[in-house]
């Protein structure tokens, strides 16, 4: 079904992705021939714009696999456009590259009377490989990596692009079509000519810089009935070709994000706005538009509450495909697909399970990246589990409860740098309400956004007197450097019998020391106190994985609650001054 589906979006896209025949690449020079081959120069088709370069794109003749993928023989040489160590006998294997180029034009071409074929022959067998054509751009051209195409003087088409070389290009497609096999195409399900070999797919985060394959079989072990490379799993050639052609679009375009180590793509069976959406939901904003997901975010839930996609697209499905690299191959991490309400709705539901109590200067809402970094040692996202992030997304896209696994590395992120930010809180509080919903038998209640002085729970009430005993340390001691916390954070959230006890005995210490500077906070603080530990009828040997979830919350919420409490805002004031 993911072929099916990737080849309905390249038809959906018709006459905005190639052709057949045809693929989408970025081109660095121009080199320009006169009609006799001389050499007239080379002009840069790229745009500098800071340290970043936009490169040129446009559609070349693609003539197999090699339009993405080169190997170190020399052989795979593209047609009329390809790196200046195939197309001009550059860099240290040019001398080996070069004949191969040659050769492939005089394969396919060798019959085209054309004046724009013949130039770059005649250029090719008598001025590639001369230090004047690569004198001017010595770095990129020099070095055989910059990729060039030709053109010839006072023409602004490349020279693939001419009517003659165009119509020989697609009679030289239908000769080798015509003895290729015929087969069943698994994707269209027609009797067509089968493609041997798929066209490699760019741009998985992480994989080999050649590409890799989703269709493709290279050992006898992994083939069936003495079928070799395509036929064991057959497409036609038009259905090989728009499936890699989508796929390879996609992961180039803003349809995009990086989801731990899968590289997600999404689309719909027919333009929504979900498609544009999606992005600035769950990839971090760009710098200069910090505003940009919130703003998604905000316009997914006026669609979902006004029923837009309910009315619209109620019927429309929509994709969503992450990828990994596995060595020359790419390994699907998962594939979800459903209708674009239910999509959006889950979606919506995702951000409200993540709404938590937050700083001034904190976004409002959080892409996955950042959730998912939370729990990542050192806050890098090579350190976030390989497959956290598509069991997170599946969640997210088909309603199912947070990955265990999820809610433990983020208690474990919490336990080891003894701190419970923003990101964490609304991790964990998601995981645990997720949770606490699927189980219709378990009474206990979910958490809430902000501060809840109803909750009973042992671990909530915990984790709030810890922080109320934190707090009070600090009062007591303006400006200290190490609190309870950086000391038995860890031991309190899961075995609080071995701690609270002292740390009981040492909150008296703080208490009276306070009353004598501070007396009216000191009776706020007992009172917090009181009313925290009505609710405490002992302190329990161990907490399960959910209750140390909320032990963090509850911690969380009463130090956020600190921060905006009347009485502390005062305090504050009376220690600045």
């Amino acid at each position: 079904m993911i072929l099916q589906a990737l080849k309905e979006y390249y038809d959906r896209k018709e006459g905005e992705l190639p052709p057949v025949g045809w693929i989408r690449r970025d081109l660095d020079y121009d080199v320009i021939l006169g009609p006799d081959g001389s050499f007239h120069g080379v002009t840069p088709r790229f745009t500098e714009k800071g340290r970043r370069r936009e490169r040129f794109t446009d559609d070349v003749p693609a003539i197999g696999k090699q339009a993405l993928k080169h190997d170190n023989s020399g052989k795979d040489a593209n047609l009329l456009w390809d790196r200046a160590d195939f197309a001009l006998g550059c860099g240290e294997k040019g001398k080996t590259r070069l004949p191969c180029f040659i050769a492939t034009i005089e394969e396919w071409l060798g019959d085209c009377q054309d004046a724009g074929v013949a130039a770059v022959l005649s250029f090719l067998r008598t001025k590639a490989g001369d230090p004047a054509v690569t004198a001017q751009y010595p770095e990129d051209v020099a070095s055989g990596q910059a990729v060039v195409a030709f053109r010839l003087q006072g023409e602004p088409d490349f020279i693939y692009d001419r009517p003659a070389v165009k119509q020989a290009i697609g009679e030289k497609w239908s000769a080798l079509s015509e003895n290729a096999g015929k087969g069943l195409c698994l994707i269209t399900g027609e009797s067509a000519l089968i493609e041997p070999c798929h066209t490699v797919i760019k741009g998985v985060w992480g994989g080999q810089p050649s590409g890799g394959t989703i269709v493709g079989f290279n050992a006898d072990a992994f083939c069936s009935y003495n079928k070799t490379q395509g036929a064991n799993a057959p497409a036609s050639k038009e259905a090989a070709f728009a499936y890699t052609t989508a796929l390879n679009h996609l992961l180039g375009s803003r349809q995009r994000v990086q989801v731990g180590d899968a590289s997600t793509v999404f689309w719909a069976s027919k333009d929504c706005d979900l498609e544009q959406q999606m992005p600035d939901m769950f990839g971090d904003p760009p710098k200069d538009d910090p505003d940009r997901q919130t703003e998604a975010v905000r316009a997914l839930y006026r669609s979902v509450e006004s029923g837009a996609y309910a009315k619209d697209e109620g019927t429309t499905r929509f994709y969503v495909l992450g990828l990994a690299p596995n060595a020359g191959r790419i390994a699907v991490r998962f594939w979800i697909h459903d209708t674009v309400a239910n999509m959006a709705a889950r979606i919506r539901q995702h951000f409200e399970d993540t709404k938590i109590v937050h700083g001034p200067n904190d976004p409002p809402t959080l892409s996955l990246f950042r959730l998912l970094v939370s729990t990542a040692v050192q806050g890098k996202a090579d350190n976030i589990p390989p497959t956290l992030g598509g069991d997170t997304m599946r969640a997210i896209l088909e309603g199912l409860p947070y990955p265990r696994t999820l809610l433990q590395a983020a208690i474990r992120r919490a336990r080891a740098e003894q701190d419970v930010i923003y990101a964490r809180a609304a991790l964990i509080k998601a995981c645990v309400n997720r949770e606490t919903r699927r189980n219709n038998t378990n009474k206990e209640e979910e958490l809430a956004v902000s501060l809840d002085e109803g909750n009973t729970n042992i671990g909530y009430r915990l984790g709030r007197l810890f922080a109320a005993l934190e707090r009070i340390q600090q009062d007591a001691n303006p400006g200290i450097n190490a609190t309870i916390r950086d000391r038995f954070y860890g031991a309190a959230s899961s075995t609080p019998v071995t701690v609270f006890g002292n740390l009981m005995r040492l909150t008296n210490h703080h208490l009276s020391k306070l009353e004598k500077e501070k007396p009216g906070l000191a009776v706020v603080r007992k009172q917090l106190l009181g009313e925290i530990m009505c609710g405490v009828p002992d302190f329990p040997a161990h907490l399960t994985l959910a209750d140390q979830g909320r032990f963090a919350i509850g911690y969380y919420h009463q130090t956020r609650d600190f921060w905006t409490s009347k009485a502390d805002k005062n305090n504050s004031k009376e220690e600045q001054q």
